[in-house]
């Protein structure tokens, strides 16, 4: 029977080392401190209400609805109620500040790259044969086969061929720039002819385009776009000197080196 195993703080820096993370860590550690510097140099405070509202979103999103749940979970990852409070605060202030940055520069942002929100659905099979893709492509625009069967024939991965090489929505950044270019402007439902990148030979059928609307979903993506790219700024300036409790490892870095 093996003996108990202690586990200090020193053995956790050290396997966070030895796991490669430091520098994510590092960063993770900076953008909590940037929130928390920012929201207070704009104002940005919270009545207890408020912050008991995000406590309680944050354990609804969590799953835990009673008192035994969340001493669970904090027992779990090690939490102190201090530690708990921390997280919400940081979470909630950082929600705030996203608003305070960002939340007037929505519509123009939008206006300027409404074509990036421009979704499409389509169905995809990716073929090695620039033949039989043409192939395919014409006995497709003359009805002699489906996009369900040729994805059923052809396609390797299970679930596309399950849903007929269906892949649902996408937008501009998730397709390869030669096929949004051509995916964009097809008049749907509409067969695309063969196009060849470096995957592979692609056909497609777009069955519809939609067309970009600033809703609630993608006002909070761009919020919170122009925000992750804040942040990337804001870390690229700032100096971080890291110093560990044992002393001897100390090191300065700058812009993010």
């Amino acid at each position: 029977m093996l003996k108990p195993i202690t586990i200090t703080t020193e053995d956790l820096l050290h396997q966070v080392k030895l796991s490669c993370r430091i520098p994510e860590i590092i960063e993770e550690i900076v953008t909590r401190k940037i929130i928390a510097a920012t929201a207070e140099n704009s104002g940005i405070n919270a009545e207890a209400e408020q912050l008991q509202k995000a406590a309680d979103q944050f354990r609804l999103i969590n799953q835990l609805q009673s008192a035994d749940e969340t001493w669970s979970w904090l027992q779990k990852y090690s939490m102190s109620l201090d530690d708990f409070e921390e997280l919400v605060y940081t979470n909630f202030f950082s929600d705030k500040l996203v608003q305070h940055l960002f939340a007037d520069k929505v519509e123009a942002y939008f206006f300027e790259h409404q074509l990036d929100y421009a979704g499409a659905i389509i169905y995809e099979v990716v073929l090695d044969d620039k033949e039989l893709a043409i192939e395919l492509f014409y006995a497709l625009t003359e009805g002699e086969t489906s996009f369900y069967e040729i994805a059923h024939q052809y396609t390797q991965d299970i679930e596309l061929r399950r849903s007929g090489g269906y892949r649902g929505v996408v937008y501009r950044q998730d397709l390869k720039p030669e096929i949004s270019a051509v995916v964009f402007v097809a008049q749907s439902p509409q067969i695309l002819k063969p196009i060849v990148t470096s995957q592979g030979v692609h056909l497609i059928l777009v069955e519809d385009i939609i067309q970009p609307e600033l809703d609630d979903k993608s006002r909070s993506q761009i919020m919170s776009d122009l925000f992750s790219e804040w942040l990337k700024q804001q870390i690229e300036k700032v100096e971080i000197v890291t110093h560990f409790a044992s002393g001897v490892e100390e090191m300065a870095l700058n812009n993010g080196t």
